[in-house]
């Protein structure tokens, strides 16, 4: 689990849709890698709900039908405390597919090595939504789906290798993706955003390490609500392996950490 950035704040939060709504298709079909994204959401409606006691490990290719999961037990925690376990385990390979995860989300997903989110939606972000923990030669792949009410961290990347979102939507949260800060072992970690939709409030879309080589893509991102733009695009931190709190170290496009253009972020 990382141990950055952690917040204060409790699960208090005033549900931050109403008018502001997420607005993608159901199976995020209307995504074009040359168009904006969508501005209006309709989220899935659950097709049942299931409570998870232990979390439930997924190996191969797993349709969840858009079945709601949830948290209960020893699985009922939506704080920020660490060290919680998630919902969901993928093994190295696996795909989860057509899932709603409800409140209390726990630690959500972990991978342990390369996974496949597909149209995963969280109702109300635990701990984090997903956490990538596979090793250098790891890709992590989130197409469709979305998170809201995500206190600190949608996805964390504790591990290496590659993480590539598309056609996602995030609303009320603090940091849409977050390189570990301070994990105890450290790599150069690649991420990239196309077709994303992001309504305020929010801190941060990425935040990563300089000095160990990240470098995050931003591509056709839509920002809803944010006329003061005081949402971050790309945040730069100086990570270390003791777990002490990284300092920042800039923002902003820089051809080599932050890579997008001031055309890459539409503000609606």
């Amino acid at each position: 689990m990382s141990h950055q950035h952690r917040n204060s704040r409790t699960r208090g939060r005033a549900l931050a849709g109403g008018g502001a709504a997420l607005a993608l298709t159901a199976g995020l079909l209307g995504f074009s890698s040359l168009a904006p994204t969508a501005s209006a959401a309709t989220w899935p409606t659950p097709n049942g709900s299931r409570p998870v006691t232990a979390t439930i490990p997924v190996s191969g290719t797993v349709d969840g039908a858009y079945t709601k999961y949830y948290g209960a037990g020893d699985l009922a925690g939506d704080g920020q405390d660490e060290g919680q376990d998630p919902i969901f385990e993928l093994a190295d390979g696996a795909t989860l597919k057509n899932v709603v995860i409800g409140a209390p989300g726990a630690d959500g997903i972990h991978c342990k090595g390369s996974c496949t989110l597909q149209n995963v939606w969280w109702e109300d972000v635990g701990e984090d939504a997903a956490t990538f923990k596979g090793g250098s030669s790891a890709v992590y792949t989130v197409t469709g789906g979305g998170a809201k009410k995500a206190t600190d961290k949608v996805f964390q990347h504790n591990g290496g290798g590659r993480l590539n979102v598309s056609n996602f939507a995030v609303q009320d949260f603090k940091t849409l993706y977050r390189s570990c800060g301070n994990c105890s072992k450290q790599y150069k970690r690649t991420s990239s955003f196309s077709n994303v939709e992001v309504t305020a409030p929010g801190s941060r879309l990425v935040g990563i390490n300089t000095n160990y080589g990240d470098s995050a893509s931003l591509r056709n991102v839509t920002v809803i609500g944010d006329s003061g733009r005081k949402i971050v695009p790309c945040q730069k931190y100086i990570g270390n392996t003791t777990g002490a709190e990284p300092p920042t170290n800039g923002a902003g496009p820089d051809g080599v950490h932050c890579l997008y253009t001031s055309s890459d972020i539409l503000y609606k």
